[in-house]
């Protein structure tokens, strides 16, 4: 059966901040059929710059499906037997709700008067949007890197509606080194003269800026010896002892820039970081076991890698202590990559594995 796209409009989300959104948008894709109950629904949350596109063919204005090799008919996500649902994120330029959308009043882009998103703003979004669904609970959901983060969200406000928690490179805080990462790349946005001021016509917009960040970006999603093994010193082009030469790091820098500017907006990447810096389970709730108190009983996986340099595997690894002394089922296992933060994106045998694994020890 193939994926099933679509998009729900809902009435608002009050958020964490005390702003409302209305109406709220949530675009969404479906693979495989629900039980009544909801007891057989994995609910898949996307990473910084994906979508809720997750199997299949190309779609127009959608990025390339991501998890193609981990949903399906006999995959880890097997969808001969689980429904695999997955949201474009709040502040996602993919069709859900963010700063790209036109402003029902004035029909321009609310830009910098969008207010900011949280991971909890965007579980509760994805809790009304499976509501509206008519999914009343998830046998599991499953996230990485941002999306971790909103997952534990999940099992922090809606512990009654989860049966288990998956966690890929993701903490239970955003610590301070990740948000000087992301404060640069914003910063490399904002200095961009095309940006102005949040306020640049649909088009190209602030193209060096964006480029740049997400050149930092990808510094911190590989590893030093994944760069060296590729390529150590070698030349793209050019004699790097002139400006016109380039050594193939660079190139590959070049590259990821050049392909995110294409595809993505500068305004939903600077609240989508912003959301990421204000994760943090334990804000307003005391302390992070508390957080996940209510999980207490459940299985919750960390998954960490070995080579990550944007969450270190020790920050992964906290995740699974913290949730065993709240009670729950913790448990931590480790991608052994030299691809760093991105390994989760590329190690698909290793997550296969290690999913399958989680499913089969707790009977799903």
């Amino acid at each position: 059966m193939p994926e099933r796209l679509g998009r729900l409009v809902l009435p608002e989300l009050t958020l964490d901040s005390g702003k409302t959104l209305a109406p709220l948008e949530l675009a969404y894709s479906v693979n495989g059929d629900p039980a009544p109950d909801g007891s057989n629904v994995v609910l898949v949350v996307h990473a910084l710059t994906g979508s809720h596109h997750l199997v299949g063919p190309d779609v127009p204005g959608l990025p390339g499906a991501w998890w193609d090799t981990m949903v399906g008919p006999g995959k880890a996500l097997d969808t001969d037997r689980h429904c695999v649902v997955a949201f474009n994120n709040l502040c996602s330029p993919y069709g859900s709700t963010a700063p790209c959308t036109p402003d029902p009043a004035t029909g321009c882009p609310r830009a910098m008067a969008f207010p900011v998103v949280s991971c909890r703003d965007m579980a509760r979004a994805q809790a009304l949007g499976l509501e509206a669904l008519g999914i009343p609970r998830l046998g599991a959901v499953v996230g990485g890197s941002l999306g971790g983060m909103i997952a534990l969200e999940w099992a922090a406000q809606f512990p009654e509606r989860v049966d288990r928690c998956a966690v890929i490179a993701a903490p239970a805080r955003v610590y301070p080194q990740a948000i000087a990462y992301n404060e640069v790349q914003r910063q490399a946005i904002l200095a961009d003269p095309d940006w102005r001021e949040g306020n640049y016509a649909p088009g190209p917009g602030p193209v060096r800026g964006l480029s740049n960040a997400r050149m930092l970006a990808m510094i911190t999603y590989r590893s030093e010896r994944s760069f060296s093994s590729r390529w150590m010193r070698d030349v793209a082009r050019g004699n790097p002892h002139e400006w016109d030469g380039q050594f193939q790091v660079e190139s590959y820098l070049h590259h990821h820039g050049a392909e995110l500017v294409r595809r993505f907006d500068a305004n939903c990447y600077l609240y989508l970081t912003r959301a990421m810096d204000l994760h943090d389970l334990a804000a307003g709730r005391g302390d992070p076991v508390e957080a996940l108190r209510g999980f207490r009983g459940k299985p919750l996986l960390a998954v960490g890698i070995a080579s990550d340099l944007l969450f270190p595997n020790w920050q992964v690894e906290e995740v699974a202590r913290l949730a065993s002394s709240a009670g729950a089922e913790g448990a931590y296992e480790e991608i052994e990559s030299d691809n760093g933060h991105d390994s989760f994106l590329i190690d698909f045998d290793q997550l296969d594995e290690i999913l399958r694994g989680f499913w089969l020890r707790t009977g799903f």
